[in-house]
């Protein structure tokens, strides 16, 4: 943060690192010292110990849990620890449960099931939004995703946690289940839910959400959750984080003799990479609450139509249709879009005839 954080902003922050081995701590300080912020603002202070006993010594405004494995242990203590409005950012490592590979450790971990589809991140993402939400209601609490993303290895989600009784007790709103290959009837309750956009049931959507109260059988394998059904990010949040000023906070500049040895190419790969990074989150702020992530590979399958449609052409010719669409910044090809599910069907087989 101090690094990528303006030197006015930076300033102000006071952040404490903490991990109970005391090696990985002793070179986290090396390499701050060695390589501190350039405007030298910031304040760093390392803890030796538990997380679960040292974020409870007062309280904070942003906590960070980035553990080995899953961050379920820590979870609990971290949203006590928050003051009335604060800034919860959970990573997890154990991605195979949460997809769904790892069965058992997703049920055990999560009380949850997932199944093991091109969605099968976002699902993921879902259902660790939907503990941290249970855990915040615990302590009379709600949250508001910013972010949600899978990177390689891991799964992240941002979130802001406010205390609110009403909006603890109002939990159950925001979780519900996710369908693979859903019937009329399942639609039809879905839309009733406002979970889906009013459509011709000729032709059925390849997913869709239901709300936690609709009656599903958990042994088919068609059904993933509980999950978090509402938006996974803050379109605002979202918004801010575009190409030029990721590149102007996180991007490296050219050093002449370098201290690690890297060339001009290596900085410039860097300076990509984090391009990378945060590509498509900006574009896809606008639609971020909207109810279809469409992985265009699959709905070629779904509609039989060859090769998958670019997902910039989808959402170019959604959005001259007037409806909301933006390439979805995932792991996979996809765009996120408002339009009613038969409008998606006619836009694809407009822009990509079958074969």
């Amino acid at each position: 943060w101090l690094n990528e954080l303006p030197a006015k902003s930076a300033a102000r922050i006071s952040a404490t690192m903490g991990d109970m081995d005391p090696v990985a701590l002793n070179w986290a300080m090396r390499c701050h010292e060695e390589f501190p912020p350039e405007h030298g603002e910031g304040e760093l202070l390392p803890h030796l110990g538990d997380l679960r006993k040292s974020v409870l010594e007062h309280g904070r405004h942003w906590v960070d849990i980035d553990p080995y494995g899953t961050p379920l242990p820590f979870l609990d203590t971290a949203i006590q620890s928050l003051a009335r409005r604060g800034i919860a950012e959970i990573s997890a490592t154990d991605s195979a449960a949460l997809t769904g590979s790892s069965k058992n450790a997703l049920l055990r971990r999560y009380g949850a099931r997932v199944r093991t589809d091109g969605l099968a991140h976002d699902s993921g993402l879902r259902v660790l939004l939907a503990t941290v939400a249970r855990t915040a209601a615990r302590h009379e609490r709600s949250i508001e995703p910013l972010l949600s993303i899978w990177e390689s290895h891991h799964l992240r989600v941002s979130v802001r946690v406010l205390r609110s009784v009403e909006g603890a007790n109002d939990v159950e709103c925001s979780l519900g289940w996710r369908v693979a290959c859903p019937t009329a009837e399942e639609i039809s309750s879905s839309i009733e839910s406002g979970l889906q956009p009013e459509t011709s049931l000729d032709s059925l959507p390849m997913h869709c959400f239901l709300p936690l109260s609709h009656p599903v059988d958990r042994s088919d394998k068609r059904i993933s959750g509980p999950m978090w059904t509402g938006p996974v990010g803050q379109t605002e949040a979202m918004a801010s984080m575009t190409e030029e000023r990721a590149l102007e906070l996180c991007g490296p500049s050219t050093i002449e003799d370098d201290p690690v040895g890297w060339t001009e190419r290596d900085f410039e790969y860097e300076r990509r990479r984090v391009i990378r990074s945060v590509r498509h989150i900006s574009e896809e702020s606008g639609v971020i609450d909207a109810p279809h992530l469409i992985l265009v590979d699959e709905l070629a399958s779904w509609l039989g139509s060859g090769s998958p449609p670019s997902p910039s052409v989808m959402a170019e010719a959604l959005r001259r249709a007037g409806h909301r669409a933006a390439v979805a910044h995932y792991g996979k090809p996809a765009f996120r879009t408002d339009a009613p599910w038969d409008v998606v069907v006619g836009t694809s087989r407009e822009v990509h005839p079958p074969m």
